[in-house]
């Protein structure tokens, strides 16, 4: 499938996961083979779309070496029709740029560009840092949308203007300005993505291609099913999937860090063998475990925990 300007429409696939990072108990080093395990598993439960060194897989923690080091297992532990995308942004344009062509040789399917942070610089800096990073390797980009994180927002000249570049392709959504990306959608041949997981199925029904998510490595095979039955214009099914979503999200989303309720969770559920986290994130305390895994046991269609 493709769209009007003949780029394809899910150019990253549909049911993306941003996934965690597991290390080693004292959080010295990345783990490795857990990465690997963990990529297994979310490619088996509904994930066609991988996302490494992301928000959720404490990117601001890693090293350049453990940035792709992490790549290279994650790319080696899942087969070609799973798509794996890596975090290559930072602040500083010159970093971004020398990041991008260290992952280049590692067989991704594309590259993750958020807006340079803590910085907030103009619209024309954005425009210039996000452009020389893509014009660095022959990737494919993902824009990351995320203000709230970022301090500054994408403006709808700047998502014009960048959706004339050849290989920037979409954009994860945490704006959650549906109304600015229907006229983007409209008007270009940019591909969105939802990140925001409580807002998955309103993207779904205006035209999003899918989801990077961070509860897909808990409910994947949920999110799967709610696509699918978008897909196929079965708005009853999709919200029933929703709906059994929903305490999910609330549960890993709305009350720790998503990084750290979602390693938890996996931890909880036997995917992963513990969840240390780096600073700052410190790890759930036994009150956030419990209420975690009350709720995972709970939802329906989720795998329990042990």
């Amino acid at each position: 499938m493709t769209s009007p300007d003949s780029r394809p429409l899910r150019p990253f696939g549909t049911v993306g996961t941003a996934v965690v990072t597991p290390f080693t108990e004292d959080a010295h080093e990345i783990d490795l083979d857990a990465a690997q395990a963990l990529a297994a598993h979310v490619s088996e439960h509904g994930n066609d779309l991988i996302v490494v060194s992301g928000t959720t897989g404490e990117a601001p923690t890693l090293t350049d070496v453990e940035k792709i080091e992490l790549a290279r297992a994650v790319r080696a532990a899942v087969g070609p029709e799973i798509k794996v995308v890596a975090g290559v942004g930072t602040y500083d344009t010159a970093h971004s740029i020398d990041l991008a062509r260290a992952h280049a040789e590692l067989g991704l399917d594309g590259l993750l560009v958020v807006t340079p942070y803590y910085s907030k610089p103009s619209q024309a800096g954005i425009i210039a840092h996000t452009t020389a990073v893509a014009d660095a390797t022959d990737l494919p980009v993902m824009l990351y949308d995320i203000p709230g994180r970022t301090g500054a927002a994408l403006a709808y000249e700047t998502l014009l203007r960048l959706g004339e570049h050849d290989r920037i392709l979409a954009i994860k959504d945490a704006k959650a300005d549906l109304l600015q990306a229907t006229r983007v959608m409209a008007e270009t041949g940019l591909a969105y993505y939802s990140g925001e997981d409580g807002l998955n199925l309103p993207w779904l029904t205006i035209g999003a291609a899918g989801m990077v998510s961070v509860v897909g490595q808990v409910a994947g095979d949920l999110e799967k099913q709610m696509v699918e039955a978008v897909d196929r214009s079965d708005l009853v099914a999709a919200r029933d999937a929703h709906n059994r979503l929903a305490p999910v999200v609330e549960a890993i989303m709305n009350h720790i860090p998503g990084a750290v309720a979602a390693k938890a969770a996996l931890a909880l559920q036997g995917v992963l063998p513990h969840a240390a986290m780096r600073g700052p994130h410190v790890p759930a305390d036994a009150d956030q475990l419990r209420a975690l895994a009350a709720a995972l046991d709970a939802a329906d269609g989720v795998p329990p925990t042990r």
